[in-house]
């Protein structure tokens, strides 16, 4: 059970194959904030479809992409780094990768092409739970729950097949649902 892992912050939530939610299917969440409050995390493998340029017009580079980092507050931009000597300010979550920092640095990085799209990645939006609610879900087996990802994997621009490579890095137990298809159905 995930309460029970100190430092959550910095875990990976991959969903079970073949889960409803249209929001979560096939998901890898990097999970940057667990407490009592409640979990908080991103959407890695959902790309919007938008780009940076898109959202905020005044930033001159615009094809960095925008992932959808959840369904909660859709309307807010995040992001997520691995760059903390450019960019101050960041909430440290293991492995080398930070969440936030300073959004003016951010802007000016990127339109002086300082920032390049292997050392962040801005979501739309965010996945949240309320207190107990991951917790329910986890022993209901809708997640399993990774201990980390390399930062590698999450800058690698391949999206598509995160959901099967983190799955088949959570060791032979779990390697033969990474073919299952997404359908049963069709089975």
């Amino acid at each position: 059970m995930l309460s029970s892992i100190p430092a959550a912050s910095g875990r990976i939530l991959i969903s079970e194959p073949f889960m409803m939610d249209p929001n979560f299917k096939r998901s890898v969440i990097l999970l940057t904030e667990y407490s009592e409050a409640g979990a908080m995390g991103f959407i890695l493998n959902h790309p919007g479809e938008f780009l940076l340029g898109d959202i905020l017009p005044d930033v001159s580079y615009s094809e960095l992409p925008v992932f959808i980092g959840g369904p909660v507050a859709n309307n807010t931009l995040h992001f997520i780094h691995r760059c903390p000597e450019k960019i101050d300010g960041g909430i440290d979550i293991g492995e080398g990768l930070f969440w936030g920092g300073d959004f003016e640095t951010v802007k000016q990085l990127i339109t002086s092409y300082q920032l390049k799209e292997d050392e962040i990645r801005f979501f739309t939006g965010y996945s949240g739970w309320t207190p107990e609610q991951l917790d329910n879900e986890i022993k209901e087996d809708s997640w399993i729950v990774a201990n980390r990802i390399k930062p590698e994997t999450i800058f690698n621009g391949n999206e598509e097949n995160l959901w099967r490579e983190a799955v088949i890095g959570l060791g032979q137990r779990y390697a033969h649902i990474a073919n299952f298809p997404e359908n049963p159905e069709l089975n």
